[in-house]
């Protein structure tokens, strides 16, 4: 018997707890010792214990500690899924949807991504409200997408606070507010979001629900920029040639800054 085996089988033999024997596992996970934690989450795993089943499908579905195997992965995931685990579900999702060595299935995946953010999974209420939106996979509603990205920028997603700006913005399934359009990508952009950042460098620029800064405008647009957001285009090389140099330098000092703490406002 390996060490790894032994190891396993002395925690369960110690009366450890499943719980106990996560934490162990999750924390060898953590510090790249993935050997150690397939051995504890296999063993669990075969217990039924079904967010091990997911991390073992994610460990093949990202070839952490074992080859990629997508046959696998899915395997694993669906026993974590349909146990009902919310992480699992919005695994076995996302691999569904891309189809990355495996037959894409986006009808299913768009059910258990459902299914999962009827759980409170954050990341799965972003990508349905994204699914409800874009109207390709299931009917587009959007007074449901606006519902599921509120609750995934509640729990703290950047992508759903950019989004709900954009439903204010272009006056989807909600009255046209451009005020509130900022509120959002205000909160999209101190959390990180490079599409919130340059939506909201865009506000500042045309003086659009928040009064013009063309100093500010540009700072934004420097992050949204360097975060890679394409929508930071448009408006960069004007802003920036609108600024002399005693404000290019200000915007660029202010870019360099670090983000704002995000604002702790009760959402609506």
């Amino acid at each position: 018997m390996n060490l790894l085996s032994r190891l396993s089988r002395k925690l369960s033999g110690n009366g450890a707890s499943p719980d106990d024997e996560m934490a162990v596992a999750l924390a060898a996970a953590a510090r790249g010792d993935y050997a150690t934690a397939l051995s504890l989450w296999e063993h669990l795993a075969h217990a039924g214990n079904a967010r091990a089943q997911n991390n073992i499908g994610a460990c093949f579905a990202g070839g952490l500690g074992v080859a990629r195997d997508p046959d696998l992965a899915r395997d694993w995931l669906t026993l974590s899924a349909e146990a009902g685990d919310p992480v699992g579900q919005r695994n076995l999702a996302s691999l569904l949807f891309k189809g990355e060595g495996i037959e894409p299935d986006p009808d299913r995946a768009a059910a258990f991504y459902r299914s999962a953010a009827a759980q409170g999974d954050r990341e799965a209420q972003d990508m349905l409200s994204w699914m409800l939106l874009e109207g390709e996979i299931i009917e587009p509603d959007p007074g449901e997408a606006r519902r599921w990205a509120l609750a995934a920028a509640q729990q703290g997603s950047a992508a759903s606070m950019t989004r709900l700006g954009m439903l204010y913005h272009n006056a989807i399934g909600v009255p046209r507010d451009p005020v509130e359009a900022v509120f959002w990508w205000r909160r999209g952009a101190n959390a990180g979001d490079a599409d919130g950042q340059a939506m909201l460098g865009a506000a500042y620029h045309l003086g659009n629900g928040v009064p013009r800064d063309p100093v500010e405008a540009l700072a934004w647009l420097l992050r949204a920029r360097a975060g890679g957001s394409s929508l930071a285009t448009p408006f960069f090389e004007v802003a920036r040639t609108a600024l002399d140099a005693n404000q290019l330098a200000r915007a660029e000092r202010l870019a360099a800054m670090p983000l704002p703490e995000p604002l702790k406002a009760s959402f609506p």
